[in-house]
């Protein structure tokens, strides 16, 4: 009997071993080769799934490591090509509903919406602890790229904006040669851009339309305030409207000055300056459009010193096709930046110039033959067609396992100080009793109170009132 109590515990034994080998054997093991289980697979709820956002979930599916699991958008017409290619995802148009009926199912979410309500979307989700891919430019306004940078940490999620050029080889073929002391001690950065590429410095439209059947506008509002919808404000001309966009400076911002940030190690603003582009409706009459950004402007920000400089640092910001006088070591016939587009280092020995995304950089002048650089930093795989996967991958390795390329610790300081050069845009349009107080002046910033302190007026920009219902509450 003892013996055989013995052999029964023997085999108990052994069986529990044998069944404790068997399920940590990986799963793609046993579902043979290129099989990936779904405990291996990122599940991922989408925010708007149309335009840019139906371009996000493809590249997170091409990954081959990511399940669209849900989707989500006011618009179920701009919806329907994501729905038709996912139709295993479960489809809802009220983010707050799905991430409140969803979110044990969901690892991480994207969010591809208007500006204005990318905050409110990308806190939510983190506050459960869901790693988060925002479009550019993550917040609206500078106190909630501030709230969603120290949510990150608080959080302990993977973040990452959608600025793709980050995770570009252009980025870090720079950052090579400018530690190699190519161009020497920086003296000035330019950034530029053609856009806005959709109407500016127009008249809010006197003319309400009705609503499309397929639209929620009462959710595609969302923060903002209540007011009639009008035509052509979506899908995408809302970008020049202040209540709903950030203007050239927010859609193409992130991307421009993104290599300037991460090189260089800028965080916050001291000071910024701006003029803006002037619409005339008569002789000596200057419009006034308080709700559309102007059709151009250009922004010369001020950055605290570095370590890897030897004073402060100037950025000028150019858009709506305004240029920085063209360098004298560029050939007549070479393309200054790619036409629209561009970023130009000025050092002391020295000048980069690359192309949107921080693409295609070339020392200057490019006849010349210059000093080779090994390679110092390790290349994203796929460059900046790899910075979808790259998040993917960093989700499933956790917080603080992968590096990311713009995780919100630079894409906050970067937001903020885009949105900070918006304050000194629209405050130099600013009319106040009839004037204009805000024209010429510079701006003077209290980092630590997030305020300016030389112009209170436009202040009311830095977090503005939310729509009731649709607050973005934080605490620091």
């Amino acid at each position: 009997m003892n013996t055989t109590n013995e052999s029964r515990r023997d085999f108990i034994k052994k069986a529990a071993i044998a069944a404790a080998g068997i399920t940590i054997v990986p799963r793609h093991v046993l579902g043979g080769e290129g099989y990936r289980a779904p405990s291996d697979m990122l599940q991922i709820a989408s925010i708007g799934v149309g335009g840019m956002g139906q371009s996000d979930v493809n590249n997170f599916f091409k990954s081959g490591k990511a399940n669209i699991a849900y989707l989500c958008d006011v618009d179920t017409a701009r919806a329907k090509n994501s729905v038709e290619k996912f139709p295993k995802a479960k489809f809802y148009t009220d983010f707050r509903e799905m991430l409140d009926k969803e979110h044990t199912h969901i690892d991480a979410v994207s969010i591809s919406t208007p500006d204005h309500n990318h905050a409110i979307q990308t806190l939510a989700a983190m506050q459960l602890g869901k790693h988060v891919y925002v479009q550019k430019p993550m917040a609206h306004d500078v106190w909630e790229a501030r709230v969603l940078t120290d949510a990150a940490k608080k959080y302990k999620v993977v973040t990452q904006m959608g600025n793709q050029g980050a995770s570009g080889d252009g980025v870090r073929q720079m950052r090579e040669w400018i530690d190699a002391g190519l161009i020497g001690d920086l003296e000035e950065i330019y950034c530029w851009t053609d856009r806005p590429v959709w109407p500016q410095g127009i008249a809010w439209p006197a003319q309400k339309a009705k609503v499309p059947s397929t639209l929620d506008w009462d959710k595609w509002l969302g923060t903002a305030p209540q007011t009639d919808y009008f035509d052509k404000l979506v899908p995408f001309n809302w970008r020049g409207w202040w209540p709903y966009g950030t203007g050239a400076l927010g859609d193409m911002g992130c991307h421009n000055m993104e290599a300037p940030f991460s090189i260089y190690g800028l965080q916050y603003v001291k000071d910024v300056q701006a003029s803006v582009g002037s619409v005339y409706v008569d002789e000596f009459k200057r419009g006034y459009f308080p709700e559309s950004c102007p059709p151009s402007s250009y922004a010369t920000l001020t950055f605290p010193k570095t370590a890897k400089t030897k004073g402060d640092v100037k950025v000028h910001w150019m858009d709506g096709g305004i240029q920085p006088p063209r360098p004298e070591e560029l050939g007549a016939n070479e393309m200054f930046g790619d036409g629209g587009n561009g970023i130009l280092f000025i050092g002391k020995k020295g000048k980069i110039l690359a192309d949107t995304y921080a693409a295609n950089p070339r020392l200057l002048p490019t006849d010349k033959k210059h000093k080779e650089v090994k390679q110092k930093y390790a290349r994203v795989e796929g460059g900046a067609s790899g910075h979808w996967t790259q998040w993917v991958e960093g989700c499933l390795a956790g917080y603080g396992n992968m590096e990311m390329s713009s995780p919100f610790e630079i894409a906050g300081p970067l937001t903020e100080a885009l949105l900070m050069a918006n304050l000194a845009i629209r405050g130099s349009d600013l009319k106040v009793d009839n004037k204009y107080p805000g024209r010429g002046l510079k701006l003077l910033w209290d980092n630590n109170n997030m305020r300016v302190t030389n112009f209170e007026d436009v202040n009311q920009f830095v977090k503005r009132t939310y729509r009731p219902g649709w607050e973005v509450n934080y605490t620091f």
